[in-house]
């Protein structure tokens, strides 16, 4: 018997518990078994079976149905093995010769049933069919799980390289807004001051994580459209003409078009298309009211006006942080959203101010935009 366990692939050490109170039944089974050089316990009751379960690793269970009736029902301690070890093989020996018994123990998850007194041929059939089973079911359970951790550890570099990737883009795109500031010095540093205002005003409303990059990306690129309007209209020092008034109301589309045709930066690429709707739907390009502009568009709104209010210009210079939360104050409902002007509200302008000095002495480089700025 030992070739015929061997050349079905039973380990000869296989771990196999034996449930019986018969002494004799025991004894019998235990020799037949030891004889194939396997790895036998023996317990007197179903109690005592499960204590050995839980506290060892066993290969195969073999209870004769009558003794495991002490504490449980013959097809209650199936029952309840099958709960705890469903991928426990099980033979059951048993004196009853009924067929409707053994149907109903099979259904329970049995894999054999086998009539007393336990003939050797037939018990090591059934052993071999069911040790076979379970190590071909344990071989399949390790690759499995071997897949798994493949496949976790494949998504994990993958998901590394997409964020160096993502990173490398967005290094990419710093470059671009401080080409563009630097194209019209009367803001430079307007890009990072605002990605810096809107990213902390998205933390402070609780968004996510992924939404505040997306957010910083549509900040930080707000006026890339910029990059095709013509420096005499972009530099004038003077009032613009209705003409070229229109053509610098273009950039919002222009940005957009530029933006939407690159996958990662498809969400980003709607908050710089309505950065100069208003809420009470007066803005352009497409007169957008409420809600359909952009959650991130309405922070940005904020933000912009923020800077623009405390950053010099030829016709004024700078005003104060106060000053500025008076003017956004009254804007809500018109210009802002309230609700975003509300949770604006709740931080101190100091915070604004220690932001903006940051940035001024290059203490806060915006860097990544897939990473939130550290204020």
């Amino acid at each position: 018997m030992i070739p015929q366990l061997r050349s079905r692939g039973v380990k000869a050490d296989s771990s196999v518990l034996v449930l019986e109170q018969d002494h004799h039944a025991q004894s019998t089974i235990r020799k037949i078994l030891s004889h194939q050089h396997l790895a036998v316990d023996v317990v007197s009751s179903a109690e005592d079976a499960f204590t050995h379960l839980a506290s060892g690793s066993v290969d195969l269970l073999i209870a004769g149905f009558e003794s495991s009736r002490n504490g449980l029902s013959g097809l209650g301690f199936v029952e309840k093995l099958r709960e705890q070890y469903p991928h426990l093989p099980l033979i059951i020996t048993s004196s009853v010769h009924d067929t409707e018994t053994a149907v109903s123990v099979m259904r329970q998850g049995a894999t054999d049933y086998l009539l007393n007194p336990v003939h050797e041929v037939q018990l090591m059939d059934a052993v071999a069919r069911a040790l076979t089973h379970r190590f071909a079911s344990k071989q399949q359970e390790d690759y499995q799980h071997s897949l798994v951790q493949a496949v976790t550890s494949r998504t994990q570099m993958l998901r590394e390289a997409l964020e160096e990737l993502e990173q490398a883009c967005d290094f990419t795109l710093e470059a671009l807004g401080d080409a563009l500031d630097l194209r019209d010095r009367e803001t430079e540093g307007h890009s990072k001051r605002v990605t810096a205002y809107t990213i902390a005003m998205a933390r402070a409303m609780g968004l996510s994580t992924q939404a505040v990059k997306v957010i910083a990306r549509g900040a930080f690129l707000h006026d890339i459209g910029k990059m095709g309007i013509a420096d005499s209209i972009l530099l004038k020092p003077g009032p613009l003409t209705i003409s070229e008034r229109l053509e610098m109301n273009s950039h919002c589309e222009r940005g957009y078009s530029i933006l939407k045709k690159i996958p990662y930066l498809s969400e980003a690429a709607e908050i710089v298309y309505a950065h100069q709707e208003r809420f009470d739907g007066s803005g352009y390009p497409r007169g957008l009211k409420g809600e359909e502009i952009h959650l991130g568009a309405r922070i940005f709104a904020i933000a912009d006006a923020m800077d623009a209010i405390t950053s010099d210009r030829p016709y004024r210079s700078a005003r104060s942080f106060d000053h500025a939360r008076k003017e956004i104050a009254g804007g809500a409902g018109t210009q802002f959203d309230p609700v975003v002007v509300d949770v604006y509200m709740t931080i101190p302008n100091s915070f604004w101010q220690q932001i903006r000095e940051d940035i001024l002495q290059k203490h806060i480089q915006v860097g990544t935009m897939a990473r939130a700025l550290q204020a």
